[in-house]
């Protein structure tokens, strides 16, 4: 199934030079391919997960075969996939340890990501996503620059909460405030 995905994809991606969206791509394979990316696609996580992983794999075993065959490479993003001349940088990422690839071509973590699994993945991805979205008003709060890292912030915190704990003193609520933005840069 999957040579079969790739050639598929291999055909649409030469139809669309300007490139093509995850979702917009899926879409259409679901409409192509109804029994290996069925109705409730968009409705169910685990069945979304596996056509996304389905769909990953086929697309690094296209990008290796373009590179093999010496005629291009593969942009493979969720918001860009799209077919890329040969040049030095698409001809050398093949040889180069790709974490992303050599997750996608595994099969295995495809049988073994179960629905609680891909549950605690989304769920990982929206603490950061939240996380990331209130960094710099956790920075400010620190009083600390835009830049700053988390070792930084680490240090600024144990500072400020020292000085700030109400069993030395201090105001509960700037103590809360300190330990709820120190909370947010680690998420992030």
């Amino acid at each position: 199934m999957a040579d079969d995905l790739a050639k598929q994809l291999r055909a649409i991606l030469e139809a669309c030079p300007q490139g093509i969206a995850e979702h917009a791509l899926l879409k259409r394979l679901q409409a192509d391919n109804p029994s290996d990316f069925p109705a409730r696609l968009f409705a169910d996580d685990l069945a979304l997960f596996r056509a996304h992983f389905l769909l990953f794999h086929a697309l690094y075993k296209l990008r290796d075969t373009l590179l093999a065959e010496g005629v291009g490479g593969l942009q493979i993003d969720p918001l860009t996939i799209r077919l890329l001349p040969l040049d030095e940088s698409s001809s050398v990422a093949i040889s180069l340890h790709d974490p992303m690839r050599d997750y996608y071509l595994r099969l295995d973590n495809l049988a073994d990501t179960t629905a609680t699994d891909v549950e605690a993945l989304l769920g990982g991805f929206w603490l950061r996503f939240y996380a990331g979205s209130r960094r710099a008003e956790a920075l400010s709060v620190l009083g600390l620059p835009a830049d700053s890292d988390l070792v930084t912030a680490q240090r600024r915190y144990r500072k400020l909460a020292m000085a700030h704990h109400p069993d030395r003193g201090g105001d509960a609520a700037t103590f809360q405030a300190i330990q709820e933005a120190i909370a947010i840069l680690r998420r992030c």
